[in-house]
């Protein structure tokens, strides 16, 4: 039995959900939506990520009594991605 790494498919999911908030910001932007973003788009969705981050947790409730948006559920499924990468690196690490 091949060996496979529990990180692996979170990894692949992380990049899956970055390409799509890159993807979803051009589309919002009025940009053609294209089968890979630009290294441009990926720049913009790196910042996007990381305010988001930055926002704080009152911005982010997702129980709160307002609708997201698509943009938002991708930053939020990125961010709980993210979270259980660094779970599983910090386990290691213990």
């Amino acid at each position: 039995m091949a060996y496979t790494d529990e990180l692996d498919p979170l990894l692949a999911l992380e990049q899956e959900l970055r390409r799509k908030i890159a993807l979803r910001i051009a589309e919002e932007a009025g940009e053609q939506p294209g089968g890979d973003p630009s290294e441009n788009q990926i720049a913009v969705a790196d910042e996007a990520i990381a305010n988001w981050i930055e926002a704080g947790e009152e911005d982010q409730d997702m129980r709160a009594f307002r609708p997201i948006g698509p943009l938002q559920q991708l930053l939020a499924d990125h961010s709980l991605i993210c979270q259980r990468i660094l779970d599983i690196r910090d386990r290691r690490l213990s």
